[in-house]
């Protein structure tokens, strides 16, 4: 059977201590930095340049920063 966590489970203070990339704001990724953001922790989040997403993320509150590319012009 598959045990259930709470938040009274976790220790908050070993991430919140540190700073945190998410890289994309997706689907996934915006879940992720907002509930990090929400939880304390320093949250940055990388995008393309020309992303759709970066206004969305910065009225969120959360800092974005751009993503390098390779010398070829790819984002990796």
């Amino acid at each position: 059977m598959a045990k259930t966590y709470y938040d009274q489970d976790a220790d908050l203070s070993l991430i919140q201590a540190k700073k945190v990339a998410i890289i994309g704001y997706g689907s996934q990724g915006h879940a992720h930095a907002l509930n990090l953001k929400d939880s304390g922790v320093q949250v940055k989040v990388g995008l393309a340049t020309n992303s759709k997403s970066i206004a969305k993320a910065q009225k969120a509150g959360l800092e974005v920063t751009p993503l390098p590319r390779s010398p070829s012009g790819r984002m990796w």
